[in-house]
């Protein structure tokens, strides 16, 4: 709208255009609220995600620690068991 239109508009019209876009401005503000709460939803998953990806790794590597604990200790029991065990008659 131009500011010749807008010059001619009696106050009634001008009124009821301010209120128009003053409903529109609200409505907008609103979107503009809940879409930015969705933004930060989003970003604190994401935020959450790397961290359990952190975690999860952390705990493969636990997890490989306790294997290769667990493989020597079976190591070390048969040969002990070679050791102490007698010898097998043929």
């Amino acid at each position: 709208m131009t500011k010749k239109e807008l010059k001619r508009m009696n106050r009634r019209r001008l009124l009821k255009l301010l209120l128009e876009v003053e409903r529109e401005n609200e409505t907008l503000r609103k979107e503009n609220e809940t879409l930015t709460q969705k933004l930060e939803n989003k970003e604190l998953i994401i935020s959450r995600a790397g961290s359990i990806a952190e975690a999860s790794l952390q705990i493969n590597e636990v997890f490989a620690a306790a294997q290769k604990a667990a493989d020597q200790y079976l190591m070390n029991v048969k040969q002990m068991n070679s050791v102490f065990a007698p010898e097998e008659e043929a």
